[in-house]
């Protein structure tokens, strides 16, 4: 573990996430709550600049520092990067990444005196977890693992967010005719696809999930995604079943957080909008296939009890759902339609 040798707590203090979306997420409850609880010092997320969309409705003194990371490419480029951050006059770094870019950075900068330290991830515990015939325990969550880097900054907290939107939701009047007025039906949100195949729940289970969901005469259905390809199978469905909508395209991202922050419940795979759900304070029922909870990548409040999974001894095979299966047919996702949809049902009668 890195130690800070002196005591005092730094001011201003940088925060390194590059990728990816879900990990980016994950950040947002812990430096709300830190910047909540240190007003008076100033935090600055440096990350790429399309993840700026993130903070919404941040505290004042969390910043954010967009950056193209093609123009900082290698040791000179790092350097360049650098000698621009320093524009901050950073106490300290906080690196919540820790890959090569982020330890030549934090080299770089403590050069200058900065004060670094950084994420333990646990990479030796994740490759036993899913190591065949291994003991299956729960690890430390991000959300921990991140807390801890702060901790050895000397900036103790706890962690207290709640919604990006505090105790309120998004208006939905930024999306106009978009989305009907809300009446007394439930909201469901069904965002069906994820970035590797180990994370996906096969689209015919689905599809039967999506057609049992929209005979409740009470639910409504948004369908969640990215591309024409997963907009063609959400607009078969939307053609087939009734009550369920697309919302493919139809707005930006902060129309997408309005949106779902005015869900009931959002179905989703161990993906971004799991995350992204979470910062706004909507329920979740996840499906895991190929990677597990006990990985520490279950969402901001989230609980087992949420998760939809089949008790196999091969899984997880995967931290991050990137392997192939070592069976060949996806077992894990061999998860029964009204079992998902069960789940729905009994969370939203609570």
């Amino acid at each position: 573990m890195e130690q800070v040798k002196n005591n005092k707590s730094p001011e201003r203090i940088l925060v390194t996430r590059f990728s990816a979306v879900g990990d980016i997420a994950m950040t947002i409850p812990l430096l709300y709550s830190l910047a909540e609880s240190y007003p008076d010092k100033q935090f600055i997320l440096v990350s790429r600049e399309r993840f700026g969309r993130f903070l919404v409705n941040a505290p004042a003194n969390l910043l954010f520092e967009g950056v193209n990371l093609d123009d900082y490419k290698g040791l000179a480029g790092l350097y360049r990067l650098k000698k621009r951050l320093m524009k901050y006059r950073p106490d300290a770094i906080a690196d919540l990444h820790d890959v090569l870019r982020t330890k030549i950075l934090r080299f770089y900068l403590a050069l200058s005196g900065v004060k670094c330290v950084s994420q333990q991830k646990g990479r030796g515990e994740k490759r036993v977890l899913v190591r065949q015939g291994s003991e299956k325990r729960q690890l430390k969550s991000t959300f921990e693992r991140y807390r801890e880097v702060f901790v050895k900054l000397g900036l103790d907290f706890t962690p207290d967010f709640v919604s990006l939107y505090g105790a309120g939701k998004g208006d939905l009047a930024v999306l106009g005719d978009v989305v009907p007025a809300k009446g007394d039906d439930k909201w469901v949100g069904i965002a069906p696809f994820a970035r590797h195949g180990g994370k996906i729940y096969p689209a015919e289970r689905l599809e039967k999930v999506v057609a049992l969901l929209s005979a409740q005469p009470s639910l409504k259905l948004f369908c969640f995604g990215n591309g024409k390809e997963e907009e063609a199978v959400v607009n078969a469905w939307c053609a087939k079943y009734p009550n369920v909508s697309s919302f493919i395209g139809k707005s930006d991202f902060s129309g997408e957080l309005a949106l779902i922050s005015n869900l009931d419940l959002m179905l989703s795979m161990d993906s971004a909008n799991m995350h992204i759900a979470s910062l706004v304070n909507t329920p979740v029922v996840s499906v895991w296939g190929a990677t597990s909870p006990l990985a520490g990548f279950l969402g901001w409040r989230q609980q087992s009890d949420d998760c939809v999974q089949l008790p196999l001894e091969c899984r997880p095979c995967s931290v991050f759902g990137d392997k192939p299966c070592r069976s060949g047919d996806y077992r894990c996702m061999q998860i029964e339609p009204q079992v998902v949809v069960d789940k729905i049902l009994s969370k939203l009668d609570r």
